[in-house]
């Protein structure tokens, strides 16, 4: 319960990282999911729609290439708005920094919880509103949670994460020469299988929990989700809020 309290605290360390990295990546597999039941897309990682552009540019899809760009366009900005909120807030020596990009991202979940029905209107980029905010948002997260790792840790997308179990599990496989020198043995780093298994089994878990949520319940059942980051993000403000201002 500690580490949650201080989950987007300055203050960091691997554990709390690891742990913010699962719950992020839970939080992302299950908005991905749901969005696909909602819209139709995956709003989580940028690959497909970048693909998406060169396809249609051949195929003299326009509509759909404004579309995949529009999607592009709102991730970055979201991932530029972290950036914007954390370097403000350290400059500022706020305590916060890491919180204000997670409350921007639990503010829109919740509007998106409890009127995304509304959200479906068509946007200039010819995709729904409710895609363009979906995708905002995953680059909020994403860009957090790489700025709090050092870049080590994403959680909107599994390729990376993939790939980096794929290479450690082939360390474990490889067979060392019998008498070769402990130094060169290749040898399989086992904090970083723990993490990244950790990632892919909370980025599945979610889609499972999210593509169930929106096929019963509907959008609102974001809200618990939205609040959940709510509440790991008001630690550091509250702390930042009690802080004395000083005298001038």
């Amino acid at each position: 319960m500690r580490r949650l309290r201080h989950l987007s605290s300055h203050h960091r360390t691997p554990a709390t990282n690891r742990l913010l990295g699962g719950l992020l990546a839970f939080n992302a597999g299950a908005i991905n999911a749901g969005g696909f039941l909602v819209v139709g897309m995956y709003t989580s990682h940028m690959s497909g729609f970048a693909s998406m552009v060169a396809d249609n540019l051949v195929l003299g899809q326009f509509t759909l290439v404004l579309g995949a760009l529009g999607t592009l366009l709102a991730f970055t900005c979201g991932a530029a708005t972290t950036a914007v909120l954390v370097n403000w807030a350290r400059q500022h020596h706020l305590r916060s920094a890491y919180a204000l990009p997670l409350l921007c991202e639990a503010l829109l979940m919740l509007v998106f919880g409890l009127i995304g029905a509304t959200l479906n209107r068509q946007t200039p980029f010819a995709v729904p509103l409710t895609v363009l905010v979906l995708a905002y948002t995953m680059g909020l997260q994403n860009a957090l949670i790489s700025k709090i790792s050092l870049s080590q840790i994403r959680t909107t997308h599994m390729t990376g994460v993939v790939t980096d179990l794929g290479i450690e599990l082939g360390k474990m496989l490889y067979m060392n020469r019998q008498g070769s020198p402990v130094e060169s043995r290749v040898r399989a780093n086992l904090v970083k299988m723990r993490l990244y298994g950790t990632l892919l089994g909370a980025f599945v878990t979610g889609g499972l929990v999210g593509a169930t949520g929106f096929k019963y319940v509907g959008f609102i059942w974001v809200v618990p989700l939205a609040l959940l980051l709510l509440a790991l993000s008001l630690p550091p403000l509250v702390a930042d809020l009690a802080r004395p201002r000083p005298v001038r």
